[in-house]
Order: structure tokens, then sequence, then C-alpha cells
């Protein structure tokens, strides 16, 4: 397989020219290979473990989440110097989809973790990247949705009823929006993780705040592109899971 053509795809699919991001996201094939694509890995950051994975597992292509560039303009040297050098040596291109594949309404980590959850289909947008529904369920009951959705720990700011009617959803950091969140009307929010003083923003604002991690929240994207690759183009891949517990 071209790599040229994934690319094209997957730049098309996510609707990387339409969707803004941070400048440091850099979204789109970052690191280029010799041409061919032959297995895929994919994973929520490209660091310097998920790199060394990819390879020793054959992969030539690696698509991320969270790309190679967050720190912005630097010198080649330590771990920038490394990672790239272990993608060059190696012929592993890197690819990274940031928001586009927040976004992505099938695709999307938002969207898989409103699925996983059991949100019904009826989904209305919610702050830019998410979606929120109406939903009759108890504060105890979508905590547990979300752990298991999560496969983790899962922090609440119960704030509200503990009687939930609409639930919004926004994977990763979006915690620092709670008061967004409120008032759109939702009597619950989840997120991946957000600031100290959102706690007690939820009490005051009178929603039940959940946290089901930043990194666990985000890998529903990666898994959800490698598995439309070996669809759409018979391609093998793997998930490269290195958590961070936050």
């Amino acid at each position: 397989m071209q790599l040229s053509e994934l690319t094209a795809f997957l730049n098309t699919e996510l609707r990387l020219a339409e969707i803004k991001d941070y400048p440091n996201a850099v979204n789109g094939l970052q690191v280029e290979n010799r041409g061919g694509v032959t297995r895929v890995a994919v994973a929520v950051d490209a660091c310097e473990y998920v790199l060394r994975a990819a390879v020793e597992q054959g992969a030539d292509l690696l698509i991320v989440h969270h790309g190679l560039f967050w720190s912005g303009l630097q010198p080649v040297t330590g771990a920038a110097y490394r990672k790239l050098k272990i993608a060059l040596d190696a012929g592993l291109a890197v690819y990274s989809a940031h928001l586009p594949l927040d976004a992505h309404p099938s695709l999307g980590n938002n969207a898989l973790l409103c699925d996983a959850l059991g949100l019904p289909p009826e989904r209305e947008p919610f702050l830019d990247l998410g979606w929120k529904a109406a939903m009759e369920i108890s504060r105890e009951e979508l905590a547990e949705r979300l752990a298991k959705a999560v496969g983790g720990r899962v922090h609440i700011a119960p704030g509200g009823r503990g009687t939930i009617s609409s639930v919004g959803v926004v994977t990763g950091g979006a915690g620092g929006e709670i008061f967004k969140a409120a008032r759109s009307g939702v009597d619950a929010f989840i997120s991946g993780e957000g600031p100290h003083w959102s706690y007690t923003a939820a009490e005051e604002c009178g929603i039940d705040l959940f946290y089901g991690g930043h990194y666990a929240t985000e890998t529903f994207g990666v898994k959800a592109l490698g598995e439309l690759l070996q669809e759409r183009y018979g391609l093998p891949w793997q998930f490269i899971d290195h958590p961070t517990g936050l």
C-alpha cells in the first residue's frame, strides 16, 4: 500500500483542512518513509516508548492522536533527536490527528465514547467537538458505565442532583469548560481531566462532573482508524498501549 494514498484518504476522511487546531498539533503526515505501508500501529502519544514499540512490531506507519511537535520549535537533541532517529532509521512514517479525530462523527473519540456509554443516537453537537444527548440515568450508573468504557478509575465531582436527564461528552482535557457545559443545560459533563477548581465550580453550577482520564478517553479514535484501514486496505494493525494514568 502506498503511503501517499493512505494519507490522502485520511486527510479527506478526517477533514484536516477544515478543522482548526493548535499550531503545534501539525496534523497529518509528520514523518514520511520510503513510500510503502505493510503494517500499521496506532497509539495515543508519539513518545519514545511508542515509536520503539511500533518498530519492534514491524509497523511502517504509526498513527497517533498527539504528535511529535507539541513542544513547538526546538533543537533536534535529546528525546527529539532519538524519536526522529528511531523513525527515520526504521522507515517508520508518523501520522497525527488531534482535534479532527476528536470531532469525527463516527470515528472520533467523542462519538465512540458516547457509543460506549450507551448514549442514544439522537445527539447534538456540544462545546464544538463533543456531543450531548438526553438520557435518564443515575449518577452512580453513569459512573459505572464510564469506568467500564475507559477500563479504569473515574473521578466524580457530584455537584448535581444525582438524577441525570442529559449528558455532554468532550474527551481529553476539557474540564475547564465546566461553565459552558452548565450553561448548555446538561446535568452531567464527562471529560478526561480538568483543573483543580473545576470540582468546586461543578458544585456551584449544580452539575455532575465526571473525569475518566485524558489518556483513557482518547484511545477510541486511533483504534477506529486502525480498524478502518484494515477493512478498506487489508492492512494489519495493532494498538500500542502506554497509559499515563492522567
